[in-house]
């Protein structure tokens, strides 16, 4: 009888213990780590960075700001107000002085002489210590009188002493002769005469005219014994308004005579009936009258206390309010994208892993036989794969839909942010923290190969925004952190349009779909057209600091630039494209566009711009630009003369700062800032900005100013450095440097040199590519991205060099932000985002996460 037997058991393998399976975690993971070791290091420096900014949040300590200011008055009574009772930075010790008459109406007047209080009702806006032209008989400025004998929106005449003069809100003429230039006169300032002469008044740059002094010259009409700037018409809101001057010396009476009688300009007290808020400097006050009681909500510029305790006068009474920084009104919106991108973008990364692990299975499978064909074929199977790899992937409607979705999640999350802070409801910084990561990791997840360019930018977004939300936490005013909120959401709306624009361009360039040449030439006369209005509107509608809260010269800047690497882009295969004559002639005169830009910019400089930097940064882009086409032309002579140059400029600077510039100063070339530039100590007053970053950076040392390179300092107040004029623009390195320390500086310029070695690195890819087209399209698509790059690279060089030159007193005082450190939307929208984009577009095709 036979024994059964048993079946056979398959042995299992021991099931892997919980730390095996965290050993096995950790080592795939170093493993990926390692073979992208770019992409850590950028994602590891970007984490400390967000890490640092959620550190400063915690560590701020808690702000108090008055959320209503009560005041109450019987009839017959009256209080002054200022500094102290309104929390408003800007304003006097004794500003206003209210009134309620015996009729129980309510009454204001302006008490300071420096600075205006603008009462807005809903028909309009009023100043006090102003009065429109139009309603006058006459005025009287001292002991001079004017009698008025017509004036409407356009012009106004008067006369006295048998003189005419007549004002159209830009020039002043005399007698019917407008008036020489002065002789201090700038040359700006004649070129904007010259203008305002020759142009239509639809076209003309409104000036003010001044009364006072004793010249007789431009747009000031001089009075014996009279401070000069002691009256001035001006254009305010489409009509003329004579207003009270603010002059150093003392103060001339202005009288104006109307229907109801003789006043005072600078005793004009106005009624508050029907006026809903008031605004003195840039803090807006809300206004409501109940009886006895007027009660005022300030916004944007507030002044913070460290505890809710302030002695006022029995007549005011504040409301207080703790500063939030973790949570908004209405953000709803916003959290519900940054969930959408997140989600997306993570959804994005795992459909382009599950893509290289099938490509990777593919090449294991393959390589046997590959092996065996040889290494020549062996190559040329693994490049083709990975073309196929990529353009599947960019092809594939699945596989860019994540992508697609988280970029305009962003985009969207970034406009309502923007709009939110603009309608008075700002995200909280916690908020605009997280905005601003989600962007940054946007340039990093989306397809397409990590460069040295946009890693180093990236960190240097993250630095900047780590040193905005210092200064806003460190700023004793409620208004500072707007330049962190807006960066954020600028930022947010940028990565967004980049990434739309990234996978745009990839899923045509799979389908093979390219536009044509002669439309890319009418789309790039487009933006030319575009950027000149934008221009226009600024010089005629705005000033230095922009119109509409944008700066047009930002976008001029990018177009110079496109415009620029088309043109030098087409020299290099001119002879492929049309042959007749008048083909050349519309292409020459679509191609013009360049030399108007550059002339228009250049005009703006002179004009518009109270500094020369413009001439400086567009002489640094045409030097930058000269090179780039000499190295793709191989011209030896014309990089050795533009070297040479630039060399000659720099000796030239040193020579100016060691021996003096007398006979700059003598031909009036922006003297006072060259005077300010040698001996700062001898003018105070106009050197204080360059005095004070000084200090600012003498404070800071080599190790910040608490010695910790500003980890200590993370969210504390910020000092004497807040007092520098336009720290967050133009001085922002002085701060940086203040808090952080030299050797902190030193790792910032080493990041931006980093950036501008990888812009080089990618433009001679570029030129690479374009050299060994062998079609048209090809060669001019490398050629203009070559040119494209550096000229954008000219142009932020030109800053890194004018920014650290003014802080650390290289150059004279010269007002242009720090790319990406120093809060400017604009900048940061209109140049430097699309300048990322195009790097990414720009960098060597790889797959890979």
């Amino acid at each position: 009888m036979m024994r059964a037997t048993a079946p056979l058991r398959t042995a299992h393998p021991p099931r892997p213990s919980a730390a095996q399976s965290l050993g096995a975690m950790l080592a795939t993971v170093s493993r990926a780590a390692f073979r992208h070791s770019g992409l850590a290091l950028t994602l590891a420096l970007l984490a400390a960075l967000a890490a640092l900014q959620a550190l400063a949040l915690l560590r701020a300590p808690a702000a108090w700001l008055p959320a209503e200011i009560t005041i109450q008055l019987a009839r017959g009574e009256s209080i002054v107000l200022g500094q102290r009772e309104l929390a408003a930075p800007q304003t006097d010790r004794q500003h206003l002085a209210l009134r309620r008459d015996g009729g129980g109406r309510w009454t204001i007047r302006n008490l300071s002489g420096a600075r205006q209080v603008v009462l807005l009702r809903d028909g309009g806006d009023q100043r006090l210590g102003s009065a429109p032209l139009h309603e006058l008989r006459r005025f009287q400025i001292d002991g001079a009188m004017f009698a008025l004998r017509s004036a409407d929106a356009r012009a106004a005449t008067f006369t006295r002493d048998g003189h005419a003069w007549r004002y159209d809100g830009a020039v002043l003429y005399r007698d019917g002769v407008q008036q020489a230039d002065c002789p201090d006169a700038h040359l700006a300032t004649r070129a904007l005469s010259v203008w305002n002469r020759v142009m239509p008044l639809a076209l003309t740059i409104a000036r003010p005219l001044s009364f006072g002094g004793n010249l007789y010259c431009d747009n000031r009409l001089g009075l014996a014994q009279v401070t000069p700037g002691a009256a001035q018409i001006a254009r305010i809101n489409g009509r003329l308004q004579l207003l009270a001057g603010n002059p150093d010396g003392d103060r001339a009476a202005v009288l104006v005579t109307d229907g109801a009688g003789q006043t005072d300009l600078r005793t004009q007290e106005a009624s508050l009936d029907g006026v809903s808020a008031l605004m003195i400097g840039h803090t807006r006050l809300q206004i409501t009258i109940d009886g006895d009681q007027l009660r005022l909500r300030p916004s944007r510029h507030v002044k913070l206390f460290s505890d809710p305790d302030q002695r006022l006068p029995e007549q005011v009474r504040w409301t207080w309010q703790q500063r939030t920084l973790w949570h908004g009104d209405h953000m709803d919106a916003v959290w519900i994208g940054l969930i959408i991108c997140a989600a997306s973008m993570s959804g994005s990364v795992v459909v382009r892993v599950a893509a290289n692990r099938r490509h990777r299975q593919t090449n294991q499978v393959r390589r046997p036989d590959a092996r065996k064909a040889g290494t020549t074929v062996a190559r040329a199977a693994a490049s083709s794969g990975a073309a196929r790899l990529a353009s599947a992937t960019a092809a594939s409607p699945l596989a860019a839909l994540p992508a697609g979705v988280a970029a305009t999640a962003l985009l969207l999350t970034g406009v309502t942010a923007l709009i939110a802070q603009r309608a008075g409801y700002a995200p909280s910084a916690a908020a605009s923290l997280l905005i601003g990561a989600t962007a940054l990791l946007m340039w990093l997840a989306l397809p397409g190969r990590l460069t040295l360019a946009t890693a180093a930018g990236a960190v240097l977004l993250a630095a900047g925004l780590l040193a905005q939300l210092e200064l806003g936490l460190g700023a004793p005013e409620s208004s500072w952190l707007r330049y962190y909120q807006k960066s954020a959401a600028m930022l947010a709306i940028g990565a967004g349009l980049g990434g739309m624009a990234r996978l745009w361009m990839q899923h045509r360039s799979a389908r093979g779909a390219h536009l044509r040449q002669h439309t890319i030439e009418w789309l790039l006369a487009l933006f030319a057209v575009v950027a000149l209005a934008a221009l226009a509107a600024q010089v005629l509608w705005g000033d230095e600091t922009g119109v509409f809260d944008l700066q047009p010269v930002e976008l001029a800047k990018l177009a110079l630039t496109a415009l620029s690497a088309h043109c030098l882009a087409l020299r290099f295969h001119w002879h492929s494209g049309p042959q007749r004559l008048a083909d050349h002639g519309a292409r020459w005169l679509r191609l013009i566009a360049p030399a108007l830009l550059f002339l228009a910019l250049l005009g703006l400089a002179l004009v518009q711009v109270d500094d020369f930097s413009p001439l400086i940064l567009l002489l640094v882009w045409s030097t930058g630009m000269g090179l780039a086409y000499a190295v793709a032309a191989r011209n030896r002579v014309l990089s050795t003369g533009l070297t040479a140059l630039a060399l000659l400029a720099v000796v030239a600077i040193a020579w100016l700062r060691m021996s003096g510039t007398d006979d700059l100063i003598r031909w009036g070339f922006y003297a006072d800032r060259f005077l300010v530039w040698l001996n700062p100590a001898e003018h105070p007053h106009t050197g204080q900005q360059l005095l004070l970053g000084a200090r600012a950076i003498g404070e800071g040392g080599w190790f910040g100013a608490d010695h910790w390179f500003g980890l200590r300092a993370l969210g504390q107040p910020a000092g004497a450095a807040v007092q520098i004029p336009a720290v967050q623009d133009d001085f922002a390195a002085s701060f940086f440097l203040n808090r952080h320390g030299l050797l902190g500086g030193l790792l910032l310029w080493l990041t931006q040199a980093a950036f501008l070695i990888g812009i080089v690195l990618t433009a001679a890819h570029a030129l690479r590519v374009g050299a060994v087209a062998r079609n048209f399209r090809h060669a001019w698509q490398g050629r203009f991205r070559y040119f494209m790059l550096c000229g954008g690279g000219a142009f932020v060089l030109g800053h890194f060099l004018l920014s650290w030159g003014t802080n650390l007193a290289i150059f004279p005082i010269m007002g242009q932000p720090m790319s990406f450190l120093s809060a400017g939307g604009s900048h940061l929208l209109f140049f430097l985002c699309p300048l990322l984009t195009l790097i990414a577009i720009s960098a060597p095709s790889s797959e890979g996460v």
